[in-house]
């Protein structure tokens, strides 16, 4: 599975911030949890609906924004 495909930008959802799977769960903040120290399995306890490869596919998107890489180039 392509990680990134489950990262969507939509104008209507979150004033247009890259979310998971067009749910209001930005990937900001999916990142802010990890790096606030909470593991994997805390954020899905704590959030059911998000699955595993949600949180996978925002440390992708966030290493292909700092690697410099185009998105579409990693699509």
């Amino acid at each position: 599975m392509h990680y990134l495909e489950r990262i969507t930008i939509d104008p209507e959802v979150c004033h247009g911030k890259p979310c998971i799977r067009g749910m209001r769960w930005p990937v900001e903040v999916i990142i802010d949890m990890l790096g606030a120290g909470m593991s994997f399995d805390d954020i899905l306890e704590d959030h059911p609906k998000l699955e595993r490869e949600d949180i996978l596919a925002c440390l992708s998107y966030a290493k292909v924004l700092v690697s410099g890489r185009s998105l579409r180039d990693a699509a």
